[in-house]
């Protein structure tokens, strides 16, 4: 084990994060495909074991802290689709790219990257600063399941 996986699954457990079993795809789509040195991880939701932690939209039933909540859930799933697509070695991360967020809020929400920030904290925290990514946040009118947030995220990795 190098001192890099080390870091990284030290930052884990010191966030109290323990990545769960990746979800599998519902639909015609990969969970993530890798293109030379980048792995695209398709978009995750606030869900665990099959179950939604969060429902409804950000302005309505669900608060800016509640929102920032689901999507550091989000990015806990890319990371474990990540750490899927690598074998369990979270070691061959050399940077987080790009993040997309994608937000279910009603008409007139404006906190759209505070939102994502959920996401972008949480990367940052695990991987320092090669977490630091190019990002995009978007909002909906809804997301499947009527989920608040959804992220994607494409990252820099090693053989």
């Amino acid at each position: 084990m190098t001192t890099t996986m080390t870091n990284i699954q030290d930052r884990l457990k010191q966030l109290g994060i323990e990545l769960p079993r990746p979800s599998v795809p519902s639909a015609n789509y990969v969970p993530f495909r890798r293109i030379g040195d980048l792995l695209l991880v398709s978009g995750q939701v606030p869900s665990k074991d099959g179950k939604d932690l969060f429902v409804g939209q950000l302005g309505a039933e669900i608060s800016l802290e509640q929102g920032q909540a689901a999507a550091r859930v989000c990015a806990i799933n890319l990371l474990a689709q990540l750490n899927t697509a690598l074998d369990g070695n979270l070691e061959r991360v050399r940077s987080v790219v790009r993040l997309g967020g994608f937000v279910n809020a009603v008409a007139g929400f404006g906190d759209h990257p505070k939102v994502i920030n959920g996401a972008s904290d949480l990367m940052v925290a695990v991987f320092g600063d090669a977490g630091k990514h190019v990002r995009v946040a978007v909002g909906s009118s809804s997301l499947p399941r009527n989920v608040p947030v959804e992220v994607e995220g494409m990252f820099e990795v090693t053989d």
